[in-house]
């Protein structure tokens, strides 16, 4: 039991299908850096299209300024959020090596936007503590979590610091394949994924909404 990708499983459903001929407009460098991200034998992990377009439109919806990503993969979702930033906006990307995100670059310089993006290559926890600590507490309107499954907990306690009030944390993956119904003690990412998942339904510092798009995305506003 599963939610499908549109590039993956979902490329099969004719409904999900109809979603994308009726809804995408997507950018043609995105698509260039979808197709080129697709020829990767690691293209699952990229974000789903759709999801992708969806927190671009929340990004304009609340007027973000300033976006974190934490896991980068290939650089479609940065991409796309930089292009919805305003010219004096920025995206910081994190990620652990650059061997992806440099196939990503050639497409961020093409579609202009290479200037607001600002890529960190080192351990996501660092590059989050390092914004704490240069006074950048609550000045992020926009974050997306979508890294190592063990950390999220961290990960969103620590971008809940960086966030604003009224901001929005997106967590990606959060039913990791229908496996957060019945975890196994052993599978440690789903563990964490469904611990966070109970953790936020009781927390009080947000308002909380779990969607069925991509993998299962969940949007945290801080209240």
């Amino acid at each position: 039991m599963s939610i499908s990708k549109s590039h993956c499983e979902g490329k099969n459903n004719p409904l999900l299908q109809y979603v994308l001929n009726h809804s995408m407009r997507e950018h043609p460098v995105l698509k260039k850096l979808r197709l080129r991200t697709m020829e990767d034998s690691w293209s699952i992990m990229m974000v789903a299209c759709e999801q992708s377009q969806f927190m671009a439109n929340l990004a304009k919806l609340i007027k973000t300024k300033k976006a974190l990503e934490i896991g980068v993969y290939t650089g479609y979702n940065t991409l796309n959020m930089a292009l919805a930033l305003p010219d004096d906006g920025v995206v910081v990307a994190c990620d652990i090596k650059d061997d992806f995100p440099n196939i990503g670059k050639p497409f961020w310089k093409e579609a202009g936007v290479e200037n607001k993006i600002d890529l960190r290559i080192q351990p996501a926890l660092k590059t989050l503590d390092d914004l704490l600590k240069s006074g950048e507490a609550e000045t992020f309107d926009f974050v997306f979590i979508d890294a190592d499954k063990e950390n999220y907990d961290n990960y969103f306690e620590k971008s809940l610091q960086l966030l604003r009030k009224g901001g929005i944390i997106a967590i990606d993956n959060v039913l990791w394949g229908g496996k957060v119904i019945n975890p196994q003690a052993d599978d440690i990412e789903t563990v964490a994924i469904d611990k966070l998942n109970k953790k936020l339904h009781r927390d009080i510092r947000i308002s909380l909404s779990m969607l069925t798009v991509g993998d299962g995305l969940t949007l945290a506003i801080k209240l």
